[in-house]
């Protein structure tokens, strides 16, 4: 007989143990099936968390080495890349543990092993002691992505890397190139040159952080290249070699051909998600080009199967987005009332320096969408807490709608700014306009007054730029 539950969630990624918490706190019985011997999936395990410590160990470096500025004397900073790494792993471990003691504080189960849908709300576990058939009125499916490789590749430990491999690397490369210049591709680039590597940054599209905002990728560019960092956009790969002391880089743009040689290539080509031997064939749902069609409450055409995270269709491959995904499945099938999940107002954050952050509609999607814009900006050299923090650049960006002021996007680099970017988030979501942010009381000196300065700016009323 198969192990009756109320809600059955397959992966404990940030979509799918926040899910299994919200529906213990709700009174369902939960089980959680994890193929992997830590709980967290990507996020926490190969991904944003080990990720972003990496980048604040740089951050730390780069003040480091800056410190004569702010009138300290402490000579030049040496890198300890091993405790480095130790740290990195020590903050995932401590995460790995709280969300077992989350779990066994809402007397949620762990189950063990590959989980594969059978229908009907029964799960199979895969697990080496065995198989195990879990039943339950209620599934999410929440499988989580892999990194996109080039065709003909294959990641290896020492010379062609993914994510996943870069975080077990010993030592910091001499040379390091970087195909793919979005998210993860930038903040790769940023650890790396400040740990003392010559990165080279390759991107096929014209620009990097190809999907923000145009005047931000622009600024980042400028930023990144100041920083020693060699950018090529619009710049394909044509082969990647593995030589005796590293590897080549065959690339190609506007007809012409070179060869780049650097110890490790990371490729950093976007993701694709985990549906293939989940048992989809055994459901209703929907596939498209290998993601799961849901509705905006995460429904699938299978009753009772929701899907949430990387692996659905049309929906940003956010840490955030996948947690709020799993509310909203959760919330659903408890009969709560829930707001439908709006994409349109999900963050999306880059931890490279400076930062980048944005909600909603660049200038040129909202122009397309035949809105009538009007656009703020405020640039961060004329706040004065980013002159106290010695972080001067970049700016924050507004797009309006003309008539009435709406928010339809805020896209912003400069300092902190993925901490800056929830004010946006909440204001779209309150369905605020530039005036409200315009009188709204900001303290200072702090970085949020470039919010209040560039709703200002929309109605070219800035006081301090």
């Amino acid at each position: 007989m198969p192990d009756q539950f109320d809600l059955v969630v397959v992966g404990s990624g940030p979509g799918g143990y926040v899910a299994a918490i919200r529906a213990a706190q709700w009174g369902l019985r939960t089980a959680v099936v994890e193929k992997d011997d830590r709980l967290g999936g990507t996020c926490l395990n190969v991904g944003c968390i080990p990720t972003k410590a990496l980048l604040f160990s740089a951050e730390v470096m780069d003040l480091a080495r800056r410190a004569k500025e702010f009138g300290i004397e402490c000579g030049e900073p040496q890198l300890r890349f091993e405790t480095v790494r130790a740290r990195q792993r020590q903050v995932v471990q401590k995460h790995n543990k709280g969300i077992e003691f989350l779990f066994r504080k809402h007397k949620i189960e762990t189950v063990r092993g590959w989980g594969r849908l059978l229908g009907g709300g029964k799960v199979e576990v895969d697990s080496p002691s065995g198989k195990r058939q879990l039943s339950a009125r209620f599934v999410i499916l929440a499988t989580g992505s892999e990194a996109r490789m080039l065709p003909g590749l294959s990641a290896d430990a020492d010379y062609i890397l993914t994510n996943r491999e870069i975080l077990e690397t010993p030592s910091v490369p001499h040379a390091l190139v970087i195909i793919g210049a979005g998210a993860v591709g930038v903040e790769f680039a940023s650890i790396y040159q400040r740990f003392g590597s010559e990165v080279t940054l390759l991107e096929m599209l014209p620009r990097v952080l190809p999907l923000e905002d145009e005047e931000i990728s622009r600024e980042l560019e400028k930023a990144l290249k100041k920083q020693g960092i060699k950018i090529l956009t619009g710049t394909r790969v044509e082969k990647v070699e593995k030589k005796a002391a590293g590897v080549e880089v065959t690339i190609s743009s506007g007809g012409s051909a070179q060869t780049i040689s650097a110890e490790q290539v990371l490729v950093a080509v976007g993701r694709r998600p985990n549906t293939e031997k989940v048992g989809l064939e055994n459901t209703k749902a929907e596939v498209e080009k290998s993601f799961v069609k849901t509705d905006s409450y995460m429904r699938t055409a299978e009753g009772g199967l929701y899907a949430i995270g990387d692996i659905v269709a049309g929906a940003p491959l956010l840490a955030h987005a996948a947690s709020m995904e799993g509310i909203t499945a959760v919330a659903d099938m408890c009969g709560k009332d829930v707001p439908p999940m709006n994409f349109r107002q999900v963050p999306n954050c880059t931890y490279c320096e400076p930062q980048v952050s944005s909600v909603g509609l660049t200038e040129s999607d909202a122009k397309s969408q035949g809105y009538s814009v009007k656009i703020g900006r405020f640039p961060f050299m004329a706040n004065s807490k980013a002159s106290i923090l010695g972080a001067r650049e970049g700016f924050i960006k507004i797009v309006c709608e003309e008539k009435h002021g709406e928010i339809l996007g805020v896209h912003m680099i400069g300092p902190y700014v993925t901490e800056l970017i929830a004010e946006a988030v909440a204001a779209m979501r309150l369905e605020s306009t530039a005036e409200d942010l315009m009188y709204t009381i900001h303290a200072h000196p702090t970085l949020s007054e470039g919010m209040m300065e560039a709703a200002n700016s929309v109605y070219s009323l800035t006081i301090n730029a």
